[in-house]
């Protein structure tokens, strides 16, 4: 049971302005690795009032670098916008004064939630690499416990893009008398073995960093910055369309100090000489800032987990056939990451079950970001379906 008793809708957090909030947890949640976590907190936000009823609210699940933080601004913070704000909020898509949203950061994560930078309560020291693996199940399991101290039992809808909506679709298998609505956006039922090898080159390019020290980097002051650089290219890339790489990039040279017409090149082996070449470099040192390595081995050791029809010989039709929810499902025909057809696939199995499905394939440039830009027509789907949602009273 949480530390707390269910939250009295007065502290609840009603405006855009966003509260971050933390919550304790003393009894030990239990892993499907078969370790457990005990003394744990998770961060979260809340915008929107929950109704009387407490029928209203959507649960937001974040991806892989992301946070708790999806709308809103924190006050006196510029550039402060949660990085779904574009969605969530007053009169948009997901309309906060229908509806009451709840971002919840995800164990192991580094931006509040108990994670590899935070005390082991059995040794004292930081977890590190010692953190125990956990996985989409496991989040969603923490997540309900939440729910539970606020006093929502069931949500009106879950809602998540990429590895977000691998936990909307978990959230219909381990608690499907718990969701109304389930909107998986840009996800798929289980990585590609491409998507694995992207995953595993990342990793290796953290674990092989000399300042790695085997995941116990803090103690030894120092970040594998070298690694988490390489890790975070090698994920932009895989984000991002071929079409808009080249519209933005394509093979223009920096040429900071010399014009085409004098060297076309600079004919270095070490330096950026082409702007993609910066940018990828501008986004990795970036990352590499903010982000904590073993939170990146963690999370996306979880992506590639991710596989509910494992358990059912690989049927996808029979391991979906315990969802009962309504379900929207979008995905973007340039986005190589997680393509349509995972999306179609998901989509095939709920029809088999005789499932309420939507379904819209939209055509767009951006590569696997779509999901997280303003397509008039992707923002149009969405907004539609939570208007036509019914909220009981």
């Amino acid at each position: 049971m949480p530390a707390n008793p269910v939250m009295p809708l007065a502290t609840l957090n009603t405006d855009m302005i966003a509260t971050p909030q933390s919550m304790p947890f003393t009894a030990a949640l239990p892993l499907r690795s078969g370790a457990s976590l005990r003394d744990y907190s998770l961060s979260f936000e809340t915008y929107g009032t929950l109704n009387a009823s407490r029928t209203n609210a959507v649960l937001v699940c974040h991806a892989l670098n992301a946070s708790h933080h999806v709308a809103g601004v924190y006050a006196g913070q510029d550039k402060s916008e949660g990085w779904w704000d574009n969605m969530i909020g007053p009169g948009k898509p997901l309309d906060t004064d229908k509806f009451f949203v709840i971002g919840i950061n995800n164990l192991g994560s580094c931006f509040g939630s108990t994670g590899p930078m935070h005390n082991n309560p059995d040794t004292g020291r930081v977890y590190g690499s010692d953190f125990p693996v956990v996985t989409v199940e496991d989040w969603v399991d923490a997540q309900a416990r939440l729910l539970d101290a606020l006093g929502i039992q069931t949500l009106a809808a879950v809602m998540g893009g990429s590895l977000g909506g691998m936990q909307a679709l978990s959230w219909t298998l381990q608690y499907p008398s718990r969701v109304r609505h389930a909107l998986v956006i840009a996800s798929a039922p289980s990585l590609t073995a491409e998507n694995i090898a992207f995953n595993e080159v990342a990793r290796r390019a953290i674990q092989t960093d000399p300042d790695f020290h085997g995941g116990h980097f803090y103690q030894h002051g120092t970040v594998p910055k070298r690694g988490l650089r390489i890790a975070r290219m090698i994920g932009h890339i895989t984000y991002l369309s071929d079409d808009v790489m080249n519209e933005k990039f394509g093979r223009r040279l920096l040429a900071a100090s010399q014009s085409d017409t004098e060297r076309d090149y600079f004919y270095s082996t070490l330096e950026a000489e082409f702007q993609i070449e910066r940018y990828l470099r501008y986004q990795g040192d970036k990352f590499a800032e903010y982000f904590d390595a073993n939170t990146y081995l963690l999370i996306t050791r979880a992506l590639d987990y991710f596989d509910p029809a494992r358990a059912y010989g690989g049927n996808l039709s029979l391991a979906l056939g315990r969802a009962s929810a309504k379900f929207l499902l979008v995905s973007f025909t340039t986005d190589w990451r997680f393509s349509p057809r995972r999306s179609r696939e998901i989509v095939k199995a709920l029809l088999d079950n005789q499932r309420d499905v939507s379904y819209a394939e939209i055509s767009a440039r951006h590569g696997h970001d779509a999901f997280l830009l303003d397509d008039p027509r992707y923002m149009g789907v969405v907004r539609s379906y939570f208007d036509s949602m019914e909220v009981p009273s």
